[in-house]
C-alpha cells in the first residue's frame, strides 16, 4: 500500500486530529443509521493506504468537505479505488489541483520519505509527457471559488517566479527550496482554488506552472529526484491547462536535463524530440538550442557520434537566432555561452578535445551569473586536465572554488568533488594546491 498523502494533507488543512476525524465520521454515520466505532488507529491505517469499506469514504468526504467549505470527491481524498485495484485514471483539473496542493503541503511539512523517493521510470515517467503532447485539451479552465482571482494576483506569481529563480542562481536550490514551497502553500494554493474566468484561469495556470517548475529545479538541486520529477509533471499539466505549448516545452527541457543526470539517455532524446515536435511554432530559438544541445550530450553518452554532431549543428544554428527581448522569462537561463558549454560537454564525451576546449573557453569568456560561471569553469578544468594541461587547469579551478562560496547546491557539490578528484589524480603540485582550495569550499556542510 502507498501512503495516502492526499488524505493526510486534507486532515492537516482542516485542522482536525485523527481522533477528531474518527469521531466526526462516527457521528456522520449515525445520521445515516450506521453504527461505527472508529478510533484514531483506524485513521492511521487510512493514512497508510487502507481504504475503509462501504459508505465510510463518502463520510470522510462529507466531514472534511464541511470543515473546508468545499465539496470533496473520493479522488480528492485518495480513495477513488481500492488499494488493490487499478491506478486511478487521469482526473479532472479540479482533482489535479487538490492532489497538487496536497503534495505542496506534504513537502512543506517534510513528510517522511517524500524527499528521498527515487525518480519514477518506465511508463510512469513517460505518461505525463505523452498526455501533454496528445488530446484532449482543456476546453474551459474557469472555476467558481470564494476568492476572485485578478491580474494583480497573476502579476504577483510572475514576480515570485523571477525572485526565486534569482535566489536559486545566487544561493542554490537547498537554500531556496523551503522558501518557494512556503509561498506555494500560503499564496498560490488559495488562488488555484479561487474563482476565475477561462481567460484568467489560463494565465493563472501558466504563472503557477512556471513557478512550480522552479520548485522542481530546487528539489533537483537538493538531490530529491522523485520529488523534483513530481513537480515537473505538475508544471507540465499546468502548462497544458494554460494552453501555452512553449511553456510545456520548457518544462520538458527540465525533464531532459534530469534524465541526463540519471543516465536515462534514450529517454532524454525521446523527451527532447517530443518537445521539439509538439511545441512546434511556439518553441523559441533559445529553448530549441538547449534541447538540441542536450540531445547532443545524450547521443555522445550513447556513443552515437553522427547524431551527436547533427544535434550540435542544430543547437548552434538556433543559438545564432536567439533574441533575448523576444524570449519568455523562463528561457532566460539560455544565456550567451550556455550552448557553448553544452556543446563542449558533448564533444568531451566524443573525445574531441581540441574542439571541446575551444567551446568551453568561449563559454568562460562570456559573462554569466555566478552559478553558470562555476559550471563553465568546472567543465573547462576537466577538459584541460584531459589534455594534460594541469597547471592551466589549476588556475581555472582556483577561480571556480572562489566563486562557489555561499552556494548551497548538491549538484555543484558533486561537480566540485569530481573536479577535486581529477586535480589530485593529475599529480601536479599546482593542481594539488587548487584541489586544497576546492576541498575548503566543500568543508562547510550544507
Amino acid at each position: 500500500m502507498e501512503p495516502n498523502t492526499l488524505l493526510e494533507a486534507l486532515i492537516d488543512e482542516a485542522g482536525v486530529s485523527r481522533a477528531g476525524l474518527a469521531a466526526h465520521v462516527n457521528r456522520a454515520g449515525r445520521d445515516r443509521g450506521l453504527c461505527l466505532r472508529y478510533e484514531h488507529t483506524a485513521v492511521a491505517r487510512w493514512l497508510k493506504g487502507q481504504r475503509p469499506r462501504g459508505q465510510v469514504p463518502d463520510l470522510i468526504c462529507e466531514v472534511l468537505g464541511h470543515r473546508l467549505s468545499r465539496a470533496l470527491s473520493l479522488d480528492d481524498i485518495g480513495m477513488a479505488f481500492p488499494a488493490s485495484g487499478p491506478a486511478a485514471p487521469a482526473s479532472s483539473l479540479t482533482g489535479f489541483v487538490e492532489r497538487t496542493t496536497a503534495l505542496w503541503r506534504s513537502d512543506e511539512q517534510q513528510r517522511h520519505g517524500l524527499a528521498a523517493a527515487p525518480a519514477a521510470t518506465g511508463t510512469t515517467a513517460v505518461m505525463p509527457v505523452w498526455e501533454w503532447e496528445n488530446p484532449p485539451e482543456d476546453a474551459d479552465v474557469s472555476r467558481t471559488g470564494p476568492r476572485r482571482v485578478g491580474t494583480a494576483d497573476i502579476a504577483m506569481l510572475r514576480a515570485a517566479r523571477a525572485h526565486y529563480e534569482l535566489m536559486y542562481r545566487k544561493a542554490g536550490g537547498i537554500a531556496t527550496r523551503s522558501r518557494i514551497i512556503g509561498f506555494l502553500n500560503a499564496e498560490t494554493a488559495p488562488l488555484l482554488r479561487g474563482g476565475y474566468s477561462d481567460a484568467t484561469g489560463r494565465q493563472l495556470h501558466r504563472a503557477t506552472g512556471a513557478l512550480v517548475a522552479v520548485a522542481g529545479i530546487c528539489a533537483y538541486d537538493s538531490d530529491a529526484h522523485g520529488l523534483a520529477q513530481r513537480y515537473f509533471h505538475q508544471a507540465l499539466r499546468l502548462a497544458k491547462a494554460s494552453g501555452d505549448r512553449g511553456l510545456g516545452g520548457y518544462v520538458i527541457a527540465l525533464l531532459v536535463n534530469q534524465s541526463l543526470f540519471l543516465a536515462e539517455y534514450r529517454q532524454s532524446v525521446a523527451f527532447a524530440e517530443s518537445a521539439l515536435r509538439a511545441a512546434g511554432g511556439e518553441i523559441t530559438p533559445a529553448l530549441a538550442a538547449d534541447l538540441h544541445a542536450m540531445q547532443a550530450k545524450a547521443y555522445a553518452h550513447l556513443g552515437d557520434g553522427p547524431n551527436a554532431r547533427r544535434c550540435i549543428r542544430h543547437a548552434e544554428s538556433e543559438a545564432a537566432r536567439v533574441r533575448p527581448e523576444r524570449e519568455p522569462d523562463e528561457t532566460g537561463y539560455v544565456q550567451p555561452g550556455l550552448v557553448d558549454v553544452q556543446v563542449a560537454e558533448a564533444l568531451l564525451g566524443l573525445g574531441d578535445l581540441p574542439a571541446a576546449v575551444e567551446h568551453a573557453a568561449a563559454a568562460v569568456r562570456t559573462p554569466a551569473h555566478d552559478r553558470g560561471r562555476v559550471h563553465r569553469l568546472a567543465i573547462l578544468t576537466t577538459i584541460e586536465l584531459r589534455r594534460g594541461e594541469a597547471d592551466r587547469a589549476a588556475v581555472i579551478a582556483t577561480e571556480m572554488a572562489e566563486r562557489a562560496g555561499g552556494m548551497e547546491s548538491r549538484r555543484l557539490r558533486d561537480r566540485l568533488r569530481e573536479v577535486r578528484g581529477q586535480l589530485v589524480a593529475s599529480g601536479s603540485a599546482e593542481a594539488g594546491r587548487a584541489a586544497a582550495l576546492v576541498e575548503g569550499a566543500l568543508r562547510v556542510p550544507l
